[in-house]
């Protein structure tokens, strides 16, 4: 391993031929940023390294999600580590940054900062009202204050008098304030929630897969917005939590980084800055299931859930001990919960907006594990993470092989819808 300076922080990387200032290695512990090289936009460009696996890898897959598959691609590497690169990661004060970036000097020199967060979110309807409601009664630890924007200023005008009429007797500052935003202030924030939709087919309505059918229209909204904060230079984190959430996901970070001939630039925002929202109920969903049925019960205590909110989800009972067939009934119950609740008569958004939503979100701003969908290869994959001072981390687990099949098949039905 090679070391340089730059700026003030200390890098490392394989390749001893870089034009920085030469290092020494540094004493154990010390924090690190390790360089690597890959296309920029067919992976994140910053991460935590929290495996020293990772630094072995090629191409960025689904195969980052298991330590077996990662363990293989490093096996055809002939490197060793060194103590103070096993100590950084050890540690947990490991990042890694593309060095291929046009941007990597800035990328390098950031500085995450453990504060409040503003939050903004767009379109209060009945999934964006709950979201509301849910990050104002529980994101006092997190949230400075909330900004609500809507294409009605009546809508905005009743959540802002509602909202801020809820309070604890003699401790009145305790939970964020709700305020009415302007659409051209909708980016002067840290987490921009989308929540917009044009809606979703009635009930009764016969349509099998709601999310897809909302795909094209939403597709152009949220691509309306994604150009806005190209426009101005976002930093903050621009969480989707409309349906189909994974491919409007990808739709927000590509027509971010589209300049104005459509041709891809990658000026907008960075791929682990856009995050979708919608794995958080289907996780909730399977415990659901799994708390009535006992023989989905290891899933409450050893389960995970992988992929995208809808058709190619993937539930996993355990992960030591996996059962394929009892996996895939309780991910079939999952994926139709929602129809079950159509056939009931309502909409099925109340769980969503607080498990995919609310709690999900306040979990990551908190810097804390929770389901959401990241940049992933190309693709935005529902897995298990968090953002860290040290750039976002994704969990890392021994898959089975027949689990394993089960996301690569989910990875390549993405990738086909864009």
């Amino acid at each position: 391993m090679y070391y340089y300076k730059i700026g003030d922080k200390i890098c490392c990387s394989f390749n001893g031929n870089l034009s920085y200032e030469k290092a020494e290695m540094p004493h154990p512990g010390t924090p690190l940023t390790f360089l690597f090289e890959r296309e920029p936009g067919t992976g994140r460009d910053s991460f935590k390294v929290n495996s020293p696996l990772l630094l072995f890898q090629e191409a960025e897959n689904v195969s980052w999600l298991s330590s077996r598959k990662l363990e293989a691609q490093a096996a055809k590497k002939n490197c060793e580590l060194d103590e103070a690169v096993e100590a950084a990661i050890t540690q947990d004060v490991m990042r890694a940054v593309n060095r291929l970036h046009p941007d990597f000097e800035t990328i390098l020199a950031e500085k995450p900062q453990k504060t409040k967060k503003r939050v903004h979110v767009l379109a209060i309807g009945d999934v964006g009202s709950t979201l509301l409601t849910g990050l104002h009664l529980l994101g006092g630890d997190c949230i400075s204050s909330i900004g609500i924007c809507d294409i009605s200023d009546k809508v905005t005008a009743r959540w802002e008098f509602e909202e801020n009429q809820i309070a604890y007797p003699w401790s009145y500052d305790a939970l964020p304030e709700v305020d009415v935003v302007k659409p051209e202030d909708l980016f002067k924030c840290d987490v921009f929630v989308f929540v917009a939709s044009k809606g979703i087919p009635p009930v009764g309505s016969g349509v099998k897969d709601v999310r897809m059918y909302q795909f094209e229209n939403n597709s152009k909204i949220v691509a309306q917005y994604a150009r806005q904060a190209r426009a101005e230079h976002f930093k903050g984190l621009f969480a989707v939590v409309s349906d189909p959430v994974d491919p409007l996901a990808k739709t927000a970070w590509l027509e971010s980084n589209k300049d104005e001939n459509g041709s891809l630039d990658l000026k907008g925002l960075r791929p682990e800055q856009v995050q979708g929202f919608g794995l958080g109920v289907m996780n909730a969903r399977a415990a659901y299931y799994a708390k009535r049925d006992g023989r989905f019960s290891q899933f409450l205590t050893e389960g995970r859930s992988f992929g995208p909110h809808g058709q190619d989800l993937v539930i996993a009972d355990s992960i030591e001990n996996y059962n394929d067939e009892l996996s895939k009934e309780l991910t079939q119950l999952t994926v139709t919960a929602n129809l079950h609740m159509r056939a009931i008569g309502f909409k099925p958004f109340i769980a969503p907006a607080y498990s995919s939503g609310a709690i999900s979100l306040i979990l990551m701003m908190r810097g804390e594990w929770h389901c959401g969908s990241v940049f992933m290869g190309g693709i935005f994959m529902g897995v298990k993470n968090r953002y860290t001072e040290y750039g976002l981390e994704t969990e890392i687990l021994p898959l089975p092989d027949a689990l394993y099949e089960r996301i690569v098949t989910a990875e390549e039905n993405l990738k086909k819808i864009v």
